[in-house]
């Protein structure tokens, strides 16, 4: 058996799919290894650049957080103002602990509250409504107090 029979009694064509696959997919694996290795080198030249990469930011998120606590303090409301956000805080208490916005706006417009849009801008400036990281928001009673009392 010579030729083309022997190819396909020994699994011949699978080997060399095989055998080309191996030789493509290498190529393009050197071929990205030749493309990046100029930022490599760079780092390998400026060693500085690692540094600064794992350099730890903890005061900038200290500064952050003394921001936040900031613009809190600083959450003067005007009476009617005062009065709107008290009734969202009613609102709120009608729902559960963890809210959505697009519910809560909705139900402040039914409800008729004056500029509730901008209303709930100041409630999420201040802090008194903030995000739980799930796609919903809570309510922060001791911001409420300290802003509003």
């Amino acid at each position: 058996m010579y030729g083309l029979e022997a190819i396909n009694a020994n699994n011949g064509w699978a080997i060399s799919v095989v055998g080309v696959s191996i030789v493509f997919s290498g190529l393009v694996m050197l071929s990205l290894v030749i493309s990046q290795l100029h930022k490599v080198l760079a780092l390998w030249e400026n060693p500085s650049k690692i540094k600064a990469l794992f350099k730890i930011k903890q005061p900038e998120d200290q500064s952050d957080k003394l921001q936040e606590k900031e613009i809190a303090d600083q959450a003067i409301f005007t009476e009617s103002q005062k009065e709107v956000v008290k009734q969202f805080g009613l609102l709120i208490r009608t729902m559960e602990d963890h809210f959505s916005l697009p519910r809560l706006l909705h139900l402040a417009q039914i409800s008729d509250l004056k500029n509730p849009h901008s209303t709930l801008n100041n409630l999420l400036e201040t802090k008194i409504i903030i995000p739980d990281g799930s796609g919903f928001f809570t309510w922060e009673k001791e911001t409420f107090d300290k802003a509003i009392l």
